[in-house]
C-alpha cells in the first residue's frame, strides 16, 4: 500500500478484524456475487484515509473472478502539475485525468473484453501505461477511488452495478491521515501541509458525492491493516 508522496505507505485503515466472517461481510460478498451480467462494475468510494484500498483489495482476494482497477493510474504527471501550479494539491480532483478515467470505465463495462489500464507507481511518482490488465474472464471489476461518485461531470455520468461508500467522520480521517504522514517520517510542518490538502479533498468528496447503494460505517480508532 502506498500514498501519493511516493514510497511505501504505512498499513491502511478500514476493516475490523474478521469483517468477512460477520453477517455484514458475508452479505456484502453475496450481494456482489449475485450481481447479474457477464461483466459487472463495483465502485468503492470514500475520502482519503477511509479504507477504500483495504476494502477493495479484500473483496478481490475473496472473489475468484474479480480484478482491482484503482483510479490512481490517472494521476497527472508531476511535470504537468508543476506547470499548472497544482503540485501541492496532488490528489485533488483537478489533478487527475478525469476524462481518460471515464473512458476506461466505459470500456470496462463491455462484457468479456480485455482492457489494459495504467497503474500508479508510487515509488517513482509516475503512472505506468499498460501495467494493469482486465482479462475477458474477469466478471467482477472492483474500481476504487476518492471521486467515483462525485456529482459532477464526467464522474456523475459513469455507471456502476454496485456503489459502495465508506463513511468515516472527519475527526477520524484526521487521526488516520496524521498517523499516515507521521509514518513517512514527515515533520510537523509537512504533516500539516499534507493534512490540509487531504482534508480539503475529503470535504469535497463527502459533501459532493452522489448516492451509494451501500454505506459502510467505519469504527473509530480502527487498527490499521486488518481484515
Amino acid at each position: 500500500m502506498t500514498d501519493v508522496s511516493g514510497g511505501a505507505c504505512p498499513p491502511s485503515f478500514g476493516l475490523p478484524p474478521g469483517y468477512f466472517d460477520t453477517e455484514d461481510g458475508r452479505r456484502l460478498l453475496d450481494r456482489i456475487k449475485g450481481l447479474a451480467g457477464a461483466r459487472v462494475l463495483v465502485a468503492v468510494a470514500g475520502a482519503p484515509g477511509s479504507g477504500k484500498s483495504t476494502l477493495a483489495e479484500a473483496l478481490v482476494a475473496r472473489l475468484p473472478d474479480a480484478v482491482l482497477v484503482p483510479m490512481d493510474g490517472f494521476h497527472l504527471d508531476d511535470r504537468v502539475l508543476s506547470r499548472r501550479g497544482l503540485l501541492a494539491r496532488k490528489g485533488a480532483v483537478e489533478t487527475f485525468d478525469a476524462e481518460g478515467f471515464a473512458t476506461l470505465v466505459r470500456r470496462l463495462a463491455v462484457p468479456r473484453s480485455e482492457v489494459i489500464f495504467p497503474i500508479f507507481d508510487r515509488s517513482r511518482e509516475i503512472a505506468v501505461a499498460g501495467a494493469g490488465v482486465v482479462m475477458p474472464d474477469h466478471r467482477i471489476v472492483v474500481v476504487e477511488g476518492n471521486y467515483l461518485l462525485l456529482d459532477r461531470a464526467p464522474w456523475s455520468g459513469l455507471r456502476y452495478d454496485l456503489k459502495i461508500w465508506l463513511d468515516v467522520s472527519e475527526a477520524e480521517l484526521e487521526r488516520r491521515l496524521t498517523a499516515r504522514w507521521q509514518g513517512h517520517g514527515k515533520d510537523a510542518q509537512q504533516v500539516s501541509a499534507h493534512l490540509e490538502n487531504d482534508l480539503t479533498n475529503a470535504r469535497l468528496v463527502t459533501r459532493q458525492s452522489g448516492w451509494a447503494d451501500l454505506s459502510i460505517p467505519q469504527a473509530l480508532h480502527q487498527n490499521p491493516g486488518q481484515g
